[in-house]
């Protein structure tokens, strides 16, 4: 058998050099930030972890999406979400194209924001200010717009549960233009104003029934 020890010794040898410190302090090896940025947006979660804390993986990820091309941003956002089921990472990577590229924006957000918890993120990151505008902007908007566009009545009722923004700041937010009197009623009583009970979808009056059988 050949000897392990001198062909453990020339394997570490031919090594390369570690070149770079981790976050615990150890040797580590430098990323190019196409690398580091799909390697966040795949096992990143935004929050604090034992060796960093929330806000500098925050300044890590949006320094490392500004060095790359608005294309690999797109293509990581979509894998992130797609491939590795992320939701803050993707969300955050579209916000940042909002304000890069409209057109891969526009391709990018059907493909992340998939549904009302990443579109709750979404808006919420936008509002933050921390990929440089504080309000959602006009193409957001539009984007957000027909996002509820494209959802039926019963899951625009049912994307109410969740805050920070709620469905209704959303909805209040963008001023979607209802495409007929039950989306108009639904919108209303979402966000708490007068709304024709006639014109409500069967599921929102079945439920508001509920609530009043409750009390009876």
């Amino acid at each position: 058998m050949a000897n392990k020890n001198l062909f453990a010794t020339i394997m570490g040898k031919l090594k390369p050099a570690a070149n770079a410190t981790n976050e615990a302090g150890g040797k580590a090896y430098s990323l190019t930030p196409e690398q580091a940025l799909a390697q966040y947006a795949l096992t990143g979660c935004l929050n604090d972890t034992f060796y960093a804390n929330a806000s500098e993986q925050l300044a890590d990820v949006l320094n490392f999406a500004s060095k790359c091309s608005a294309e690999f941003v797109a293509k990581v956002a979509i894998t992130a979400r797609a491939k590795g089921h992320m939701k803050d990472m993707p969300a955050l990577l579209v916000a940042h194209l909002s304000t890069r590229d409209a057109k891969l924006f526009d391709v990018t957000f059907d493909r992340v924001i998939d549904s009302p918890r990443m579109l709750r993120t979404f808006v919420q990151i936008m509002r933050s200010g921390v990929t440089g505008r504080k309000s959602l902007g006009s193409l957001p908007k539009r984007k957000v717009r027909k996002w509820l566009e494209s959802r039926s009545d019963a899951a625009i009722f049912r994307a109410q549960v969740g805050n920070d923004p709620s469905m209704a700041d959303i909805i209040r937010m963008t001023h979607p233009k209802p495409a007929n009197a039950t989306r108009a009623a639904l919108y209303a009583h979402l966000i708490g104003k007068p709304a024709d009970e006639t014109q409500l979808p069967e599921l929102v009056r079945e439920y508001e029934a509920f609530k009043v059988s409750l009390r009876a």
